[in-house]
Order: structure tokens, then C-alpha cells, then sequence
């Protein structure tokens, strides 16, 4: 049976934590409760994966003591509108990472929750191996996503669209159709988040020396946005293997996996192997 704690985030707000498994720790962000139904078929149809988190749960715990909290799943439900800084988001994992008693730690995280990995580990020394999934660590969409960003806050104000449909009734990636179902405090937070990184060079962010770095996105990872959503490209797999050479001499280990998309590449078929086998080749795992 896993342990459970809670970590007090920076805003006051509790989120429970559970520990699976023994060995080096690892956080993982991840949802273990499982989707509605309805829900989850609604992931599935627009290619998103509803079991992701048990499925890495289940796999790493195996060889690494897990520490675990859906820290997306909070924030939609607690809100941190003004104040989701990259400050205050890398001192939400270091508290997530205490309440599961780890000392130094490994971490996981997919798209805005790779970024947060990365500023994480700018932050702190506990952190000893980080990976990225779905986030380039240079050339960063950082501008497009607050255009994106700025646009779905915009949009959660307005009244709403009667020509709008749910998401569970729209063609997949026909966001131009799909009724907003955020509130102003949660958009607002991920344009907090967007404004404080508008002046952060990832080119120039080296990370300490002697850690373990992994960043991997699909190759087909981007998205061409219409203006009702910002008019911009978030281009994720293609700066990735623009700077892919850089890269490796800074010390990454990086994958370009080819034909997938953002959700594609967050499988948990795709990213428990990679996962399992760059653990295993640093030594991140129990022996």
C-alpha cells in the first residue's frame, strides 16, 4: 500500500502526495485517480491517454520510490491566478518532493509541466536528473504560448459562444469550434506563468554541472493556432532537433521520435521505455 503525506504549496493550498515503490526517488506530476468515463473516452478520441499515470506508476515504481501528486489537477482546482511564477512553481515541487521525503530526486514531466522541471532545476540542487517530455530545453515556445495563453483567458471572459460545441462532440483539433470550459483563474495563471518567462533565455540557462538531462517530443509536435487562439506556431519536436547537437555536448541525452504529436509522444507505451531505459543508463534506479 503507498504512503500518503500532504505538501502546503506557496499559496496555502494543500495537495495530497502518495510513495510508491523503493529506490532513487523520482516526483512524478501525474493523476493516479482514474477519468471518469465519459471523460476518458473523450482523451481518447482526441489522442490523449486517460490511464498514463497509473501506467508509469505501476512500471517505475519498480525500480525507483515514487513521489507522486497530480499537480495540474490541483492547480485547475486551486487556482493560483496571480501567482503561478516559475519561483513559486519550482518551490510547489520542492514542497511536493519534502512531503514525499525525498532528499535528492529525479523528475518527469510533459509539456508546461517539463518547463516547470527545467526551471526546477535551475533553482535547486536537490534535483539530480530531469527529464523533459514535450518541451524543448532551448528554443522554448515561450511568446506563442502567452499569445495561446492570453487568448484563452480572453475567451473564458467573453460570454459564451452559442455556436460553440463541447469538446466531447468537436472534430479533434478543431479547437476553433470548442466551447470554453475554463474559468478566468484558471487561464489567468498560465498567462502569470508565460509573462514571468518572457525574458528567460533557455539558451543561456545552463543547468548545474553533474546532472542528468533527458528531453525527447515528437517529431510532429506543433500546433498552427488561429487567430481566434493567438494566430501562432507552438513548434515544439522541430526546435528540439534544430538544437539537438547543442544539446548533447551540454550533456543531454535527446529523442526525436518520429511521426508523433504532442499527445502521441505522452503515451505511456512511448514514454515508459524511454523512461525505464535512460533510468537504468545513469544508474537511476535500485540495483
Amino acid at each position: 500500500m503507498a504512503a500518503t503525506a500532504e505538501a502546503v504549496l506557496h499559496d496555502g493550498t494543500v495537495i495530497p502526495v502518495s510513495v510508491h515503490g523503493d529506490g532513487p526517488a523520482l516526483l512524478l506530476p501525474v493523476r493516479l485517480a482514474p477519468h471518469p468515463p465519459a471523460e476518458a473516452e473523450t482523451m481518447r478520441k482526441w489522442g490523449g491517454d486517460p490511464g498514463l499515470g497509473a501506467v508509469l506508476v505501476e512500471g517505475l515504481s519498480r525500480s525507483n520510490r515514487l513521489i507522486v501528486a497530480d499537480y495540474e489537477g490541483h492547480r485547475m482546482a486551486q487556482p493560483a491566478a496571480k501567482t503561478l511564477t516559475p519561483e513559486n512553481l519550482a518551490a510547489d515541487l520542492l514542497a511536493i518532493a519534502g512531503a514525499g521525503g525525498a532528499g535528492a530526486f529525479g523528475y518527469y514531466g510533459h509539456s508546461w509541466l517539463a518547463l516547470a522541471g527545467l526551471q526546477l532545476a535551475l533553482r535547486t540542487d536537490r534535483l539530480r536528473a530531469l527529464a523533459m517530455g514535450g518541451f524543448p530545453p532551448r528554443g522554448g515556445p515561450y511568446r506563442s504560448m502567452l499569445a495561446v495563453t492570453r487568448a484563452a483567458h480572453a475567451a473564458s471572459v467573453r460570454p459564451p459562444d452559442p455556436s460553440a460545441v463541447a469538446v466531447d462532440d468537436a472534430e479533434p483539433g478543431d479547437w476553433d469550434s470548442v466551447s470554453v470550459q475554463t474559468t478566468e483563474a484558471q487561464t489567468r495563471q498560465f498567462v502569470t506563468l508565460y509573462e514571468a518567462l518572457q525574458d528567460f533565455d533557455d539558451g543561456a540557462a545552463a543547468l548545474p554541472p553533474g546532472r542528468f538531462r533527458l528531453a525527447f517530443a515528437g517529431s510532429k509536435d506543433q500546433i498552427d493556432y488561429s487567430p481566434q487562439w493567438g494566430g501562432v506556431r507552438v513548434s515544439i519536436g522541430e526546435p528540439l532537433a534544430r538544437h539537438r547537437d547543442a544539446l548533447v555536448a551540454a550533456g543531454w541525452d535527446v529523442q526525436v521520435l518520429p511521426g508523433l504529436d504532442h499527445l502521441g509522444a505522452m503515451h505511456s507505451s512511448v514514454v515508459l521505455p524511454i523512461l525505464t531505459g535512460w533510468l537504468r543508463k545513469i544508474g537511476w534506479v535500485r540495483d
